[in-house]
């Protein structure tokens, strides 16, 4: 392991070993990480345990995660919902998110399609991408709010904007079928292409098929539109 690292660590040691919620935090992500000590999921969550005794939001928010994803203690979604909560009230975007995708599936908490809205927004409105891509998601299908196809290419856009793929793809998918913008193949094989670039699986599988789909009913010219309009949006947004 690095040599700095390991030096980060003996000095976040020290300064956690005096009760500094900050330095126990990061700590627990050096553990997390396997950074500057050997990878060790449950010193992880001691240190977090030990930062959310003073408040620290992003240690409540990792420590929801670690229960979450069952990292370090056993997977317990109603204990997670509870670390997430004191996070999200602080202001945590990721864990405003988080919770609201625990609502949106009945995780932990009852489900709950306007509550899951309400903590996508309060993320979204701080440019969170996964809950501006999630509350997209909830316009599309009428769930937690009224449907509207308008509000949903909106909050795709922001996301996709940010190179969320999830979100190009499904804006491209508007684009392709004139929902809430007009149709334009043009466009719709742009994100598309974004969307095929920036993911991998099965989310590039079906952009992919999508890009070549859209591109069956261009010209060349109007290919060689949306090829450029592609190339000068991934340059003006480097990854």
């Amino acid at each position: 392991m690095p040599q700095d690292d390991a030096e980060a660590v003996r000095w976040y040691r020290l300064a956690a070993d005096q009760g500094d919620a900050s330095a126990q935090y990061t700590l627990g992500v050096m553990y997390a990480t396997g950074r500057g000590v050997p990878q060790d999921d449950a010193e992880a969550v001691r240190w977090y345990r030990l930062a959310v005794d003073e408040g620290n939001a992003s240690a409540q928010y990792n420590l929801g995660l670690t229960y979450d994803i069952g990292e370090g203690v056993p997977e317990d979604d109603a204990e997670a919902v509870r670390w997430y909560r004191l996070a999200a009230d602080q202001g945590d975007a990721e864990a405003q998110s988080n919770l609201g995708v625990m609502y949106a599936n009945g995780r932990g908490v009852s489900e709950d399609d306007a509550e899951a809205v309400r903590w996508y927004r309060l993320a979204a409105d701080q440019g969170f991408a996964s809950a501006q891509y999630n509350l997209g998601l909830k316009y599309a299908t009428g769930r937690g709010v009224p449907q509207d196809d308008a509000e949903a290419v909106r909050w795709y856009r922001l996301a996709a904007d940010q190179g969320f793929a999830s979100a190009q793809y499904n804006l491209g998918l508007k684009y392709d079928t004139g929902e809430g913008v007009p149709q334009n193949d043009v466009t719709a094989h742009m994100w598309f292409n974004l969307a095929a670039s920036r993911s991998t699986g099965d989310l590039r599988d079906r952009a992919v098929e999508a890009r070549d789909l859209a591109e069956t009913r261009l010209i060349a010219s109007q290919r060689a539109e949306a090829q450029t309009l592609a190339r000068e949006w991934d340059e003006a947004h480097p990854r």
